[in-house]
């Protein structure tokens, strides 16, 4: 007991030295801005991004993200650091090529040559992190995004550099229902088309953004939500038949954030899910958006769970959440790029920044658990690999 009070006093002080070194670096910074100012008076595209960061800079979004979500990741850190250290141990699970029957009296596993893994948001970051990594142990990728271009880029790349890579990319837009709906349909004539087992493997609910304004999608929600939650909400129950339909344990790793520790509370309705409340507001709460969208995806994760083990035919699929800490990735093209930049800067500093090939290995961790596992919720360490 005595430990538990003096470890929670601990986090405390950690938190309030976190948002008083956030808040000096931004003061400092603003003070920076203005120091600069002189020196792009001739070059406009300079001022303009200049006058922009210092607008965004009086925004109450950016504050909350610099004085909570810190203090949240390093409460994150902390939890698992605590829990690796005095549980004396932390799991490697093996992250060898998959491990199929070469013989076996069920023909569906045999007609199994690569398991399949769909990923969401593949085109860059982690998302494609994870396509490199899983396509060296053996899996075939089916790469997902909005870009085509970009999706055509990340196939080349792992052809030239991973031999017999097996890789499919498909064009979708996670903020649109019918755009979900075409990419299943399409998935599923794809496999009968290449003679493969009508089945999915693994599916990684990567795809993200950080919207700083509100933007409505066909199906009249907010993108960032439609994105974030609604988007693999409805991809996961699309795709629910093809992992059930797995002669082997099949799986749902949904990409969460710690974030989601912020949301004080929220109020559960079809406008605050849809994001259409978030309208009304004067200015949008981009910061609190976010955070909602990922307690929703973890939520879902767990009900989801709940859920496919009160069915006999769902049984053999397992859902998990991953929170990969902060990974260096574009998720902030929509800020400033001298705050984003900063942001960065200073994450460094705090030893808190990892590179997408680091921060994938929680996802990686999730993704090659056992099929038993109680234990539904991954993160990075940096101090220990904890899974």
């Amino acid at each position: 007991m005595h430990f538990q009070n003096s470890f929670k006093r601990f986090i405390f002080i950690s938190t309030i030295l976190c948002s008083g070194f956030c808040v000096f670096e931004f003061y400092a910074f603003a003070d920076y801005i203005k120091g600069i100012d002189n020196l792009f008076r001739d070059d406009k595209m300079g001022t303009n991004e200049l006058k922009e960061a210092l607008i965004f800079l009086c925004k109450g979004e950016l504050w909350r993200m610099a004085v909570l979500w810190t203090p949240s990741l390093i409460i994150s850190y902390l939890h698992l650091f605590s829990q690796s250290l005095f549980l004396r141990k932390s799991k490697f699970y093996d992250r060898s090529s998959p491990s199929l029957p070469t013989t076996s009296s069920n023909p569906a596993i045999a007609s199994i040559r690569k398991p399949i893994c769909i990923i969401t948001g593949a085109t860059s970051g982690l998302g494609a992190a994870a396509a490199f990594a899983l396509a060296k142990e053996g899996y075939y990728i089916v790469l997902a995004g909005r870009s085509l271009h970009s999706l055509s880029k990340i196939v080349s790349d792992i052809q030239e550099q991973i031999d017999d890579a097996c890789v499919k990319a498909f064009e979708v837009d996670l903020s649109s229902y019918k755009s979900i709906l075409s990419f299943t349909r399409s998935l599923q004539q794809w496999l009968l088309d290449s003679d493969m087992h009508c089945s999915v493997q693994v599916l990684i609910n990567n795809a993200g953004i950080l919207a700083t304004s509100y933007r409505i999608t066909a199906e009249r929600c907010d993108q960032m939500m439609s994105t974030n939650y609604l988007g693999p909400f409805c991809l996961t129950k699309l795709l629910l038949p093809l992992l059930e339909q797995s002669p082997i344990p099949s799986r749902v790793v949904n990409v969460t954030s710690f974030t989601h520790r912020n949301v004080s509370s929220m109020e559960v309705t079809g406008e605050t899910i849809s994001g259409k409340y978030f309208s009304k507001l004067s200015s949008y709460p981009f910061a609190h958006v976010y955070e909602y969208s990922k307690l929703c995806l973890l939520l879902l994760t767990y009900e989801l769970h709940r859920r496919v083990g009160l069915v006999e035919k769902s049984q053999n699929v397992s859902v998990i959440a991953v929170d990969p800490g902060v990974v260096k990735t574009n998720i902030m093209r929509e800020i400033p790029s001298c705050l984003s930049w900063l942001a960065f800067s200073i994450l460094k500093l705090l030893g808190l920044l990892q590179s997408p090939e680091v921060g994938v290995r929680s996802v990686l961790d999730a993704v090659h658990a056992p099929p038993n596992l109680k234990k539904k919720f991954f993160a990075t360490c940096f101090l220990v690999k904890f899974g």
